[in-house]
C-alpha cells in the first residue's frame, strides 16, 4: 500500500460499490462541515484499474471523495492497495457497516454479492461479526419481491412480524399482492395489510407429538422460522391437514387406558361425555382421559369423572319431588351466585389436593397429628368414601397403613418416622374436600387450617377458573390488585388472567379457615353428651342420610369382592356387635 494525493475528480467510481442508497443529508450535511474544518482524516481506500487503464478506481470512501469535491479540495490523499479477488466486496462491506449503519437492503445486497464471489456464510459471519443466523435472516430479503425491495431501501421499511411474513410467501403471491396495495408515489407502504393478505396458518414443530416417520407420512416439510428466538424450535409447516392428521393418528396409537378422543367446541373447549365432571386435581386411576386438538394442533389433555348410578328412594324421592313442585310454585328471579356449581367442584378439588399435599410434606407436631386422627374419623363422609382414589371402604383400605406398625413376629413393633408416616397416610385416605359423598365436610377445612394447607392450594387465575365467577366476584377480586374493572365482564376477566400470568392467586371462598358462626354452629351441633342422645338427635329430620344406607347394595357389592366382611358374620350379628361395643365405651 502506498499513500498519494490526486484530485478527486479524477477517481472513478465503483459500479460495483456496497452503499446503493443515499445517505441521509444530515449525515451528509455533518461529514461536508467536517471535512471543511479539518479535511479527511481518513484516505478513501482505491485501486488501480485493472482492465488497462491507467486511472484509479474507488473501493472505500465514495462518500469522502463526492463531499471533499463540494468542499472545494483541489487535491485529498488516497492509499492506494493491491485489487482484492473479490473486486473488493468484502473490505467495502466491512468498512461501511462500521461506519454509517447500512440501509438493510444493501446490506442483503451486499451479502449476496459475496456468496456469489465463494464466501460462505460461516466466512461472511465472522468477518462482520454477527451470528450465522441472522446472516441468514438478512438473506431471507432474496425471496422479498424487487419492487418491494426498492420501496424499503427509500427508508419505508415494514417491522420484523411483517417482514417475516412477506419473505416467507412465493414471488407470485407477493406479485399479486402488491399490485393490490402498491403506494402512490411518495406514499408510504401499506405493509400491515400486505402482510395480513400474505398471512398463512402455520403448525410449528414444537407442538407436534408425533415423530419423524408421521411427518413423512403425511408430507410435512419444516420451514425454520429464522425470525424466531435463537434458543426455541422455529420451524413449521403450512401443511395444516397434514399436521393435524398427524396428531390425530398419534393420539389414535398412543390412547391411554380409559382414555377417549373428543371434539372441541366453538370456544376451543373439550366436548367431555355428557354428565362426565372434569378432575381439576390430581386424577386418581378410576378416572377417564380426554385427549384433544386445541387451536393451535397442540395435544391437551384433561382427565373426568363419570358419576355413579344412584338408586332412587321411594318415599325421599316422592317427598324430594313434591318440595320441588312447591319450590316451583313460589318461583322467584334467580340472582347468580358468585361462584357457580362448577367453581365449587374446581375448589373442593384444589383445596383436597392441597390438603394432601400438607399432610404428607408439611410440618406437624405429634399432638396436632394425633388431634387430627380424631378430627378425621368425626368427618361426615367416614365410611369410608375416600376422596384420594376413589371409593374405598373400612378393612384392606386401613389395614395397609397399620401393617406398617408390626415386626416380623406380628408384635407391635414401630418408631416415631414409622407412625408418623402411618397416621398421615391414613389421614389422606380419609380427609377430603372434594363435593360428593367423599366430602368430609367443616373437619377437612379445620384440618387444612391447622396445618398451613393454604399455601399449598394452586394459582385459580386461570381462564377456566375466573369463568365460574360472578361479575361481583372479579370485581371483587380487582380490589386486591393493580387491576381497574372493565365495563365488560370478558374484559375484566382477562385483564385478570394476565395479571395472575406472574403472581400466585387463591379465592376467598377457597381457604380452609370456615366462617366462625358455621364453625360454632358445627361445635354445638356436635357437642352430644352421650351416645343415646346422639342416636336420638340422629333419628330426627335435621340430620342427612347414612350414605351407607344411601347405597346399601353397592355397600355389600364392594365388601363381597374386599372380604371386608366375614362369611359367618350376619349383618345383626355386626350391629349388635358394634352396638356392645359403643356400650361399653
Amino acid at each position: 500500500m502506498q499513500i498519494m494525493k490526486v484530485d478527486p475528480r479524477a477517481l472513478k467510481e465503483n459500479p460495483d460499490r456496497m452503499r446503493q442508497t443515499k445517505s441521509s443529508p444530515q449525515a451528509d450535511a455533518l461529514m461536508l462541515a467536517t471535512i471543511k474544518a479539518v479535511g479527511i482524516v481518513q484516505p478513501p481506500v482505491v485501486a488501480p484499474e485493472t482492465d488497462g487503464g491507467n486511472g484509479y478506481i474507488i473501493d472505500a470512501g465514495h462518500r469522502r471523495v463526492r463531499l471533499a469535491i463540494a468542499a472545494g479540495l483541489e487535491e485529498i490523499e488516497i492509499l492506494v492497495a493491491d485489487a482484492a479477488t473479490d473486486n473488493g466486496a468484502m473490505r467495502s462491506m466491512v468498512e461501511n457497516s462500521v461506519r454509517e449503519a447500512l440501509n438493510p437492503v444493501d446490506q442483503w445486497r451486499g451479502i449476496e454479492r459475496l456468496v456469489a464471489l465463494g464466501w460462505t456464510e460461516e466466512a461472511i459471519a465472522v468477518a462482520l461479526a454477527l451470528p450465522v443466523r441472522q446472516i441468514r435472516k438478512l438473506r431471507l430479503l432474496a425471496n422479498v419481491l424487487p419492487a418491494m425491495l426498492e420501496q424499503m431501501a427509500l427508508g419505508d421499511m415494514p417491522s420484523e412480524q411483517q417482514l417475516r411474513v412477506i419473505a416467507a410467501a412465493g414471488q407470485i403471491d407477493q406479485k399479486e399482492v402488491w399490485k393490490a396495495h402498491k403506494p402512490k408515489k411518495g406514499d408510504t407502504a401499506p405493509w400491515w395489510q400486505i402482510a395480513n393478505a400474505l398471512t398463512k396458518k402455520r403448525m410449528y414443530a414444537r407442538d407436534a407429538s408425533f415423530g419423524d416417520d408421521l411427518a413423512q407420512a403425511y408430507g410435512i416439510e419444516w420451514v425454520e422460522d429464522l425470525f424466531a428466538p435463537a434458543d426455541q424450535d422455529g420451524r413449521y409447516t403450512t401443511n395444516v391437514e397434514g399436521f393435524l392428521g398427524a396428531q390425530h393418528e398419534w393420539m389414535t396409537a398412543n390412547l391411554p387406558k380409559r382414555g377417549a378422543i373428543v371434539e372441541v367446541n366453538s370456544w376451543g373447549q373439550p366436548e367431555l361425555p355428557k354428565k362426565a365432571a372434569q378432575v381439576y386435581g390430581k386424577p386418581s386411576k378410576s378416572d377417564h382421559t380426554a385427549l384433544y386438538l386445541d387451536r393451535d394442533g397442540k395435544v391437551q389433555t384433561v382427565h373426568y369423572r363419570m358419576p355413579e348410578a344412584a338408586k332412587p328412594k321411594g318415599a325421599g324421592a316422592a317427598e324430594s319431588a313434591a318440595s320441588n313442585d312447591d319450590g316451583d310454585a313460589i318461583a322467584s328471579p334467580k340472582v347468580r351466585p358468585d361462584v357457580t356449581q362448577k367453581g365449587h367442584d374446581m375448589i373442593g378439588d384444589f383445596r383436597t389436593d392441597a390438603l394432601h399435599d400438607a399432610l404428607g410434606r408439611a410440618p406437624i407436631e405429634d399432638d396436632t397429628l394425633m388431634a387430627l386422627m380424631v378430627l378425621a374419623f368425626a368427618g361426615q363422609n367416614v365410611r369410608v368414601d375416600s376422596g384420594a382414589d376413589g371409593t374405598f371402604y373400612p378393612g384392606k383400605r386401613f389395614s395397609r397403613h397399620a401393617v406398617a406398625l408390626f415386626n416380623e413376629h406380628g408384635k407391635l413393633a414401630f418408631d416415631q418416622d414409622t407412625l408418623r408416616v402411618a397416621v398421615r397416610s391414613v389421614l389422606i385416605d380419609v380427609l377430603s374436600c372434594r363435593r360428593g359423598m367423599s366430602n368430609s365436610g367443616m373437619v377437612s377445612r379445620i384440618a387444612g387450617e391447622a396445618i398451613g394447607a393454604d399455601k399449598f392450594l394452586p394459582n385459580m387465575g386461570s381462564e377456566e377458573f375466573l369463568l365460574c365467577l360472578s361479575r361481583q366476584a372479579l370485581e371483587a377480586s380487582c380490589a386486591e390488585t393493580s387491576v381497574q374493572p372493565r365495563p365488560k365482564v370478558r374484559e375484566t376477566r382477562a385483564a385478570l388472567v394476565e395479571h395472575f400470568a406472574n403472581e400466585h392467586f387463591v379465592h376467598a371462598s377457597a381457604r380452609f379457615a370456615p366462617p366462625a358462626d358455621e364453625l360454632l354452629d358445627w361445635i354445638r351441633a356436635s357437642s352430644a353428651t352421650d351416645f343415646v342422645g346422639a342416636a336420638s338427635q340422629d333419628d330426627g329430620g335435621d340430620h342427612v342420610d347414612d350414605p351407607a344406607e344411601d347405597q346399601e347394595g353397592h355397600f355389600d357389592e364392594a365388601a363381597d369382592q374386599d372380604d371386608l366382611r366375614d362369611a359367618d358374620f350376619s349383618d345383626h350379628e355386626e350391629h349388635d356387635a358394634g352396638f356392645d361395643q359403643r356400650e361399653a365405651a
